[in-house]
């Protein structure tokens, strides 16, 4: 019971702190010209040298449908992500509720495929699980950051005028 619980307990904590973090960020503008977008990019380079470890047994069908399953999983990401100019001139995240449904169903997903997924080793599970959240972060954060951008060059292009 205890095995099952820990899990849960920490989903619900990133959850909590996702949401915690999307809320608090909405209220601040983006600074600068937006590469922070693109940080977490960087920090997920790191968790790919897990596929050096021999003794992933991985087959490229897992990883390929893991791949496409996170590529499609960005889609609601992107669609709820984006970013308005106010009247202070400055550039926010637009506050959205399908924003906290689309992290919600992706954590309810994640843990469904879990349960359903139990009897692979949990090395390769886990690998698996970060091979989707890469394949939806990487899009997500790239096309957050194109938005971004394009906002930014509009303010520019008014102020000019």
């Amino acid at each position: 019971m205890q095995s099952t619980a820990l899990p849960v307990i920490f989903v619900i904590v990133i959850i909590a702190l996702v949401l915690w973090r999307r809320l608090r960020a909405a209220s601040k503008p983006v600074k600068g010209s937006g590469y922070r977008l693109l940080l977490p990019l960087l920090f997920l380079v790191f968790g790919l040298f897990g596929l050096l470890n021999p003794e992933l047994h991985l087959t490229v069908k897992e990883v390929a449908l893991s791949l496409l399953f996170g590529l499609t999983l960005s889609i609601p990401m992107i669609a709820t992500t984006n970013y308005e100019l106010r009247e202070d001139g400055q550039i926010y995240p637009k506050k959205s509720k399908a924003f906290i449904f689309a992290v919600a169903g992706l954590i309810v997903i994640r843990l469904a495929l879990r349960s359903y997924l139990s009897e692979l080793d949990p090395a390769e599970l886990g690998m698996l699980f970060y091979l989707i959240a890469v394949a939806y972060v990487v899009p997500w954060r790239i096309v957050s950051f194109v938005k971004y951008r394009r906002l930014l060059a509009q303010r520019a292009k008014a102020s000019k005028q």
